[in-house]
C-alpha cells in the first residue's frame, strides 16, 4: 500500500474502513457525506462522524460542527463518534478505531469549549499564484 498524501484520499479511506465495521457489525451503513445530513455515516440506529487522522489522534482535540455536537448533547445513545487513526500510511490492516459512545463522549460534551473562526477559500489557483519567500 502506498501513503495517502492528501485529505481527501486519507478521509475516504477512514469512512471505507468504517463502513466495512459497521457492515461486519450486522448493522446497515450508509455514506451520508453529500447529503443534508449533519454526520458522515447513518447506520441502522447510529450517527456517526468519522474523525480521520493520519497518525494518531493521541492529544488532539477532535471538534465537532455545531449540529453534529447538538446531537452528541442529547446523549441518547444515537450519536457516536469514530476516530480513525494511523490512515495516511495507507495500509487500512494498520489503521486504529476508536469508538467513542455516550459513556465516552458524556464528559468530553461536559468540558466542550465552543470555538468561532472564519475560514478563508484559497483555491488553488490562487495558491499557485502566491509569491513564496523561501
Amino acid at each position: 500500500m502506498s501513503e495517502l498524501t492528501d485529505n481527501r484520499s486519507v478521509e475516504d479511506a477512514a469512512i471505507a474502513r468504517v463502513l466495512a465495521f459497521e457492515e461486519v457489525q450486522g448493522r446497515h451503513p450508509r455514506d451520508a457525506r453529500g447529503t443534508s445530513s449533519p454526520v458522515d455515516i447513518e447506520s441502522s440506529s447510529r450517527m456517526i462522524e468519522v474523525k480521520a487522522f493520519g497518525i494518531t489522534c493521541r492529544g488532539q482535540e477532535p471538534w465537532l460542527e455545531p449540529a453534529q455536537f447538538e446531537l452528541a448533547s442529547h446523549l441518547d445513545g444515537t450519536f457516536f463518534l469514530y476516530v480513525v487513526e494511523n490512515v495516511r500510511q495507507g495500509n487500512p490492516d494498520l489503521f486504529t478505531l476508536k469508538v467513542l459512545g455516550v459513556e465516552q463522549l458524556e464528559s468530553m460534551v461536559e468540558r466542550a469549549k465552543e470555538h468561532r473562526y472564519y475560514t478563508l477559500p484559497w483555491p488553488t489557483a490562487d495558491y499557485d499564484s502566491c509569491p513564496s519567500e523561501f
